[in-house]
């Protein structure tokens, strides 16, 4: 399987955008990712403003698969400026690129190159909600572990579903 995972470049952006809000995009992916925020879909110029904050933005990459930008991983301090305790994230954009193994290998791609870039770090976790199962075996299959549930606190079209933790350790992932 041929991936990659490289930091998003101006020239990338507007196939981006396309992909994953403009006339390119099928929005499956946000009836996954968080979607009891009910986040909006940007116009090109509200993206082209965060745009500038994602080019080779250590915490960002694009997804590529067979030569193609289908996704992006990304990480964030859940401790703020401690930063001690990383989150990633990762989003594949098209439905037609689900169920390739693409997240599942993307995501041990990019947790090997944040304990490369963060030397000091013990953990590295990933929270999602119980209404994305396919995450939640995802995560199982990279090997990170369920350290935690929260059970009933996103609420989303008439349901509550759990927040879903999950974590791995430097040591747990370089045995």
């Amino acid at each position: 399987m041929d991936i990659k995972l490289e930091p998003f470049s101006e020239s990338d952006m507007q196939y981006v955008y396309d992909v994953e809000y403009g006339n390119l995009a099928d929005h499956t992916w946000m009836a996954f990712n968080g979607p009891y925020f009910q986040d909006p879909i940007p116009t090109w110029p509200e993206f082209q403003q965060q745009a500038d904050g994602l080019i080779d933005h250590a915490h960002h990459r694009l997804i590529w698969y067979n030569h193609r930008i289908v996704g992006e991983v990304s990480a964030h301090w859940a401790d703020g400026p401690l930063q001690h305790w990383l989150e990633i994230g990762i989003v594949i954009y098209q439905k037609s690129d689900w169920g390739k193994g693409i997240a599942t290998a993307s995501v041990k791609i990019w947790i090997a190159e944040l304990f490369s870039q963060h030397t000091e770090l013990p953990h590295i976790g990933l929270t999602t909600w119980s209404g994305n199962t396919g995450m939640m075996r995802a995560s199982e299959k990279i090997g990170l572990l369920h350290e935690g549930t929260i059970r009933q606190v996103r609420y989303w079209q008439g349901v509550y579903y759990d927040s879903v933790k999950y974590g791995i350790l430097r040591t747990e992932f370089t045995a």
